[in-house]
């Protein structure tokens, strides 16, 4: 990781002992829109602990695809803090968002966000290309992580010789390749079938099972109940945040 510029103040080893992934206090999101002030978030505070399976619902427009971006570093906020494993965000660098968006989350896209030239092997080799990995490394790690979700006969053929399902699977192993402390999976099963979506929803479990935290955005009821704990997102605030009972 590039030599870190935090000051004592940015690190919170108190978070870190008590096992918090994500800490967000206050966390405002504006945009201005010509003349008028769109508020996307107002005030969200959150606590989300390692090995944690959380889901974010919310109506159209509620927020929740606004937080996983600030969740994720793909987007900053205008005011409030986020700590993630303890560091607070605001003052890291753009080598070390980078870094954290490259090996420490892991994205799990709607869309798959696949290269379509390239095989399931390449595309979840990316990150690892990004991360200056070895070639050899590189090779045994993609091919690990695809045998783990179930694809490891299917590694040369590329997207549009793969079902959607399969195409799921591929982009899970490309964010899991780099071993991230946090997987972020937008409307993961949105373009899917709801057979094919409760397979990648039983992936989703065993990866949590396996010790990964996972946080999810959806709006379908029946994929947050599959979750730990359910956020519930209206108008840019937390409306309700209530453990799932099983």
């Amino acid at each position: 990781m590039p030599a870190t510029t935090l000051s004592p103040d940015s690190f919170r080893q108190d978070l870190v002992d008590q096992g918090v992934a994500i800490q967000t206090e206050g966390l405002w999101k504006t945009y201005e829109m010509g003349a008028e002030t769109l508020h996307a978030l107002r005030g969200i505070d959150l606590v989300i602990r390692r090995g944690e399976y959380v889901a974010i619902m919310g109506p159209s427009g509620s927020g929740k695809s606004t937080l996983m971006n600030l969740i994720g570093c793909l987007d900053t906020p205008t005011s409030g803090k986020y700590w993630l494993a303890g560091r607070l965000v605001s003052d890291l660098d753009d080598d070390e968002l980078a870094y954290i968006r490259n090996k420490e989350i892991g994205f799990v896209f709607q869309t798959f966000n696949l290269l379509p030239r390239a095989t399931a092997l390449h595309n979840v080799e990316l990150p690892l290309i990004y991360s200056g990995t070895p070639a050899e490394e590189r090779l045994a790690r993609a091919k690990r992580a695809l045998e783990a979700v179930e694809l490891g006969a299917r590694m040369q053929h590329k997207p549009n010789e793969l079902s959607g399902g399969q195409r799921q699977r591929v982009a899970i192993a490309r964010a899991l390749v780099n071993s991230p402390s946090i997987v972020l999976a937008d409307e993961p099963t949105g373009n899917l079938d709801s057979k094919t979506g409760d397979e990648i929803m039983a992936l989703f479990a065993r990866l949590h099972s396996e010790g990964n935290t996972i946080i999810l955005v959806t709006h379908e009821h029946d994929v947050a109940q599959r979750a730990d704990r359910i956020i519930h997102v209206r108008d840019g605030k937390v409306e309700s945040d209530e453990p799932v009972t099983h």
